[in-house]
């Protein structure tokens, strides 16, 4: 990992990072580093390498087929115009700043990949290098940063998930929200928390939800591309401490088709100079104009997001209406039934303002829904708008407003149709995502809600 005898002395920003990064597993006692991408259908893959080995890692990278992109829910594979087939390999290199030795996993450590060519270019199809463009659209076109912050919501159960038609055994019979909840799976629940705080994390909230056994933890916002690593590296450190406990954790979007499914929920606000453009303006609730159009092209482009942020069949079981899913195609102040929640500044919480996209789940790729929710604010900003009067209310009793897609064949349908997110993702990426949903359209055509739900609850 150092340096050879005839090397020059100064050297590339890539071994110094290597030799730090060795230094400190060696201290920590770690032999394994788990080096992980996300594919177009929200599994999170993985190669892994020995901890001697990172700093080859990151100055090499480590060889991985682009196939994956094209990989469905149940680990078969379509094809799409520019990605798929058993030809070619790419290289993964760890990004180092984010390399997390792992509490919940002893010996262990973590570092998400960007995805090269064998030349060392940026792979057209990685999703996080995406994000990142992205983000630096935002800063070079419109002088503006992203906090984002994913909400992470979890079912768990004793023991392996069952099959279709078994009944799931939930560690806790208190009620929704209930403090019993807590009270039954204190200790779990207390190692997540010392877990994620020894890993760096800053835990806001942690929470039991509506639905048996189910459980929420919000974190702090971070960069477009760093909230993406946190989803990942939240999520697999709850899957680790509940293997610990003898528990599975399923972040799928619904365990049971008739329960309140499993949101991955995204917070986002706008800054320039350490002002938070959410607040302090005269648009809608104190936003600024620039605020309003940014989501107004959030708003937008809901439909079309929705083959992004809520990728599955299984998706649509967990968007229904008087859910609090966001299922129907407004925004509105606090509105917890509105897609685009609108959350303004309180007094005494300066910077807090914010917006919540809720119509995402955890079986979305993150770097996607970040990146396309950003491209979709710049595009509203390049062509702004104004927001049409907000929602109050639940929809469902009043009627006033219309649902979103209500599967993902319609929803694939706006996706292709969005020359928005088609110019932001680059072709091979969006022909990719979009053969990833037509083909798990076709793999769960016929299946009643009990099989999609089966079939998918153990993936994620």
């Amino acid at each position: 990992m150092g340096t050879s005898r005839n090397a020059p002395q100064e050297e590339s920003e890539t071994e110094d990072g290597a030799r730090r990064a060795a230094a400190r597993l060696a201290a920590a006692g770690v032999h394994g580093t788990a080096l992980t991408w996300v594919d177009n259908a929200g599994i999170t893959r993985v190669k892994a390498v020995p901890a001697r080995r990172l700093g080859e890692a990151a100055e090499r990278g480590v060889g991985m087929s682009p196939v994956f992109d094209v990989y469905l829910v149940d680990d078969s594979a379509t094809t799409s115009p520019y990605i798929g087939g058993p030809d070619g390999d790419l290289r993964l290199r760890p990004d180092l700043d984010r390399l997390t030795v792992l509490a919940a996993q002893p010996g262990w450590s973590w570092a998400p990949v960007n995805r090269h060519e064998q030349d060392g270019s940026p792979y057209a199809g990685c999703q996080r290098q995406f994000a990142a463009r992205t983000a630096r659209r935002a800063l070079e076109e419109q002088g503006i940063e992203l906090r984002m912050g994913f909400e992470t919501e979890w079912t768990v159960v004793r023991g392996r998930l069952p099959q279709a038609g078994a009944e799931l055994d939930y560690p806790v019979t208190g009620p929704a929200y209930g403090m019993a909840r807590i009270v039954e799976l204190s200790d779990y629940l207390r190692d997540i928390l010392e877990a994620l705080t020894a890993q760096g994390i800053e835990v806001l909230q942690i929470h039991p939800e509506y639905s048996p056994g189910q459980f929420e933890a919000s974190v702090a916002p971070d960069d477009p591309v760093g909230a993406a690593d946190l989803a990942v590296l939240v999520r697999e450190t709850v899957r680790a401490v509940s293997v610990r406990h003898g528990l599975t954790a399923s972040f799928a979007p619904v365990v049971e088709p008739s329960g309140v499914g499993n949101g991955g929920h995204l917070h986002l606000s706008l800054w320039r100079e350490g002002k938070n453009l959410c607040e302090g303006g005269d648009g809608p609730f104190g936003m600024t104009r620039e605020a309003e159009a940014f989501l107004a092209g959030v708003l937008r482009e809901l439909p079309a997001l929705l083959a992004i942020g809520a990728p599955t069949p299984a998706s649509y079981l967990r968007l229904r209406p008087s859910r609090w899913s966001g299922a129907y195609h407004c925004w509105g102040l606090e509105a917890r039934e509105a897609a685009l929640r609108f959350v303004a500044a309180a007094p005494g919480v300066p910077g807090a303002a914010n917006a919540e996209v809720k119509c995402m789940d955890a079986a979305a790729n993150p770097y996607l829904v970040t990146g396309a929710v950003l491209a979709a604010g710049l595009a509203g900003m390049a062509d702004p708008t104004p927001l049409p009067p907000p929602a109050s209310g639940d929809p469902a009793l009043t009627g006033a407003e219309r649902r979103l897609p209500t599967s993902l064949p319609v929803a694939l349908g706006h996706f292709e149709r969005s020359a928005v997110l088609r110019e932001a993702l680059g072709e091979p990426l969006f022909g990719a995502v979009a053969a990833v949903r037509r083909a798990e359209t076709e793999l769960f055509e016929g299946a009643t809600p009990l099989e999609i739900a089966a079939a998918t609850r153990g993936r994620y």
